[in-house]
């Protein structure tokens, strides 16, 4: 099926708070691992003249493609999300599995997989969840969570591609005027807000979803196309402007040698035709420098971002055999975008925005943001044990670093890391005096401490009286701020230089310094028992696989047959469930990419082989080929643990199709494949009914697919917050 079908808005508004409520966590995400600035520090940054709390957010990819993706990513602290790409082809057939990460990454799948509108719809949903826990009591009032002053400030960044008349269409170029004025679906979705939370209504929720956009130049996509488009999004849309390069642009010589000479990693192929299909670096060089002057004339921002992934022939089992080539991320990758950064940052200096992903977590996070790169994105490592929870380290080593150099802002930060600031401020202070610029560097050559007292060096320079009598105080200031924007953006282009050289030299990032790939001892994956090691719920970037409790240790194997004086029971074996807790699959949020099958220490993958649920009627007939259940809450009398009146469950089995629905006496109405009968399972008593006459006399009716039934509708309906049960 691998059709993601998104969560109704109400359900997702239920889900959040009632989970928040029941179990300390939303959409999966513990209590304890919601972001917070640690007191003291500011990690808040500047894109697009935009502040945003953190530079840090999911790259365009399965992390910020539906609404509950969103709000995980937020919770995490995410702060700049880099939504995922939107093209006009939104019919796309894409291969299953999808992605494969066991320590470096490979994907096959490159774009949005809703339709259009939909994704329009998801966005501003995200948006508005987001925009609900920051103005929730629910939220605040707690140590552990409670945000600080700025500490919710987040910008959203669309990803468009990839052809000039895809994104001039007008089903793009909806999109794109939706996310900048979602007034109407604001309006409707406000309204859908469930009564409980009906004070939420009327909070003032942003309706200019984004202005800023990332275009996603695909691997092949001509450059006189990539200028065409940033062109038209510049000028004739004035939106600001990132331009996504590819790996690519080191040119085959120099990349290969990085990938396979110094890195290890031989067994990657990249085809000559990803070097002569893509842009060459004298091309991109002219393109970013005419895209620049089109920006600064239309008085938006605009920059590159490094990089999208890289092709590699497909060499692995994982994939479809008609695959190809897949798309490289992950370790290797990171060590090939920052030596491309580093060289376009030493040719451009501070002229662009540097945004960055490609193979970011725990280890070199602060490493990036020290570079002055924002934002800093990541997708692989956020599909490994721990999803979007990964990102706790992040932002607690990021905290370590801060408070051992003694700053509190991201902008001190780059200046205290850079090796040499003093030799930094050659270009920081174009214009100061050879007296000036030795009183100052004398500063920046001493302890960190010291050094960051150059800063205020730099404004007692600038307010100086003889310059002010020139300048006039508010010129000075003027220039005072230039001066130490000018050190910061120096600081950050030497600090990148340095760590290109560094990851040219030595093993950061070889195939040496890999982990292992997570381990299969060869038990075959079951419908019930498992490991139970809940790996693969975090791992599932959609939130689609979940965990339930059984209040059965085996579910009996029972028939019965009619006989000219009545039913007669047959029992045989039971179906052997001998834990309470178990992992099940919300079909409606699994695209099949596989990525809990590769964390999953058994055999078979759990979003094929455990129970999948549909979220609703419809889903659950329109996919009558999949097995799987459809649970009901009745809207009837409360019967205590039995359940509601009107709790019904739905199930297909091999093909075979099953009802179950609870009665006011306790019974069951169960429809056994058009045969209708009444059954008391404690008093193992039936009454039967078929559409025409009396049941035949020898008729075989298999009871265990009511007893699953029952036992899945229990199970599900008292899951404490869930998409399912809310």
């Amino acid at each position: 099926m691998a059709e993601l079908i998104p969560v109704p808005f109400p359900r997702l508004v239920r889900a959040m708070f009632t989970s928040l409520a029941e179990r300390d966590a939303i959409f999966d995400v513990p209590r304890d691992r919601f972001f917070r600035t640690p007191d003291g520090l500011d990690f808040g940054v500047d894109f697009h003249g935009a502040r945003a709390a953190t530079p840090f957010g999911p790259a365009a990819g399965p992390h910020a493609q539906m609404a509950q993706n969103m709000v995980m990513a937020w919770l995490t602290g995410s702060r700049i999300l880099e939504l995922k790409t939107v093209q006009i082809n939104d019919a796309l057939e894409i291969p299953r599995p999808c992605i494969d990460v066991p320590n470096i990454g490979f994907n096959i799948e490159w774009s949005q997989e809703l339709k259009v509108p939909e994704s329009l719809v998801e966005y501003v949903k995200g948006s508005m969840l987001i925009d609900m826990l920051i103005h929730s009591s629910n939220l605040h009032g707690d140590d552990k969570i409670t945000l600080g002053p700025g500490d919710g400030d987040t910008v959203f960044d669309m990803s468009v591609g990839y052809d000039l008349a895809g994104i001039r269409g007008e089903k793009v170029s909806a999109f794109i005027a939706g996310m900048r004025d979602a007034s109407a679906i604001v309006a409707r979705l406000r309204a859908e807000i469930p009564a409980p939370w009906a004070h939420l209504r009327d909070i003032p929720f942003r309706t200019r979803i984004s202005d800023t956009i990332t275009l996603s130049t695909f691997h092949g996509c001509p450059p006189a196309e990539v200028e065409a488009i940033g062109t038209h999004l510049i000028e004739a849309l004035g939106v600001h402007t990132i331009i996504k390069l590819n790996p690519t642009l080191l040119g085959p010589k120099r990349l290969r040698a990085l990938l396979h000479d110094h890195l290890g990693y031989t067994e990657l192929v990249v085809p000559d035709s990803a070097f002569t299909d893509d842009m060459q670096w004298d091309q991109a060089e002219g393109i970013l420098t005419r895209l620049k002057q089109r920006a600064d004339r239309r008085g938006v921002g605009f920059g590159a971002k490094f990089t999208n992934t890289l092709i590699v022939q497909n060499y692995r089992d994982v994939f479809p055999d008609s695959e190809k080539v897949m798309y490289l991320s992950g370790a290797p990758l990171h060590a090939l975008s920052m030596t491309l950064a580093a060289d376009f940052r030493e040719q451009f200096g501070d002229a662009l925005q540097y945004s960055f992903s490609a193979g970011i977590d725990a280890t070199n996070f602060v490493e990036a943001v020290a570079c002055g790169l924002t934002p800093v994105t990541s997708c692989t490592d956020l599909l490994k044990k721990g999803g979007y929870a990964r990102t706790f380290k992040y932002f607690r080593n990021l905290a370590k670093v801060m408070q051992a150099e003694g700053v509190g802002t991201i902008s001190d930060l780059i200046v205290a890391r850079c090796a040499d600031a003093g030799a930094a401020l050659d270009v920081g202070l174009p214009e100061a005096s050879d007296a000036e610029r030795g009183r100052i560097k004398a500063l920046a050559a001493g302890p960190v401490t010291t050094r960051l007292g150059a800063l205020a060096a730099l404004m007692a320079v600038a307010k100086d009286p003889e310059r002010s009598s020139v300048l006039g105080e508010a010129a000075a200031e003027a220039q005072g701020h230039t001066w130490l924007q000018g050190w910061t953006n120096a600081c950050a282009t030497a600090t990148l230089a340095a760590y290109r050289e560094r990851l040219n030299h030595d093993d950061t990032c070889s195939k040496a310094k890999l982990a292992k790939p997570p381990k299969k001892p060869g038990t075959l994956l079951t419908i019930f028992d498992c490991l139970t090691c809940d790996i693969c719920v975090p791992v599932c970037p959609n939130d689609a696989n979940f965990t339930y409790d059984l209040d059965v240790a085996e579910v009996p194997v029972e028939k019965v047959v009619r006989t000219d004086a009545g039913w007669r029971w047959l029992a045989s074996d039971a179906i052997a469930a001998n834990k309470q807790h178990q992992i099940g699959n919300f079909a409606d949020l699994c695209n099949e990419c596989g990525n809990c099958d590769t964390f999953c220490p058994d055999l078979g993958g759990p979003y094929l082989l455990k129970p999948r649920f549909f979220g609703s009627m419809a889903q659950w007939e329109l996919w009558a080929e999949h097995d799987g259940f459809f649970v009901q809450r009745g809207e009837g009398a409360d019967l205590g643990e039995v359940g509601r009146v009107g709790d019904a469950a739905f199930g297909r089995f091999e093909g075979r199709s099953f009802t179950a629905t609870l009665r006011a006496d306790g019974r069951f109405d169960f429809n056994h494949e058009g045969t209708k009968l009444t059954v008391d399972l404690d008093a193992r008593t039936i009454d039967a009914r078929t559409t025409d006459d009396e049941v035949a006399e020898g008729a075989e009716i298999d009871l265990t697919y009511l007893r699953l039934l029952n036992t899945m509708r229990r199970a599900v309906l008292r899951l404490p917050g869930h998409y399912l049960s809310v």
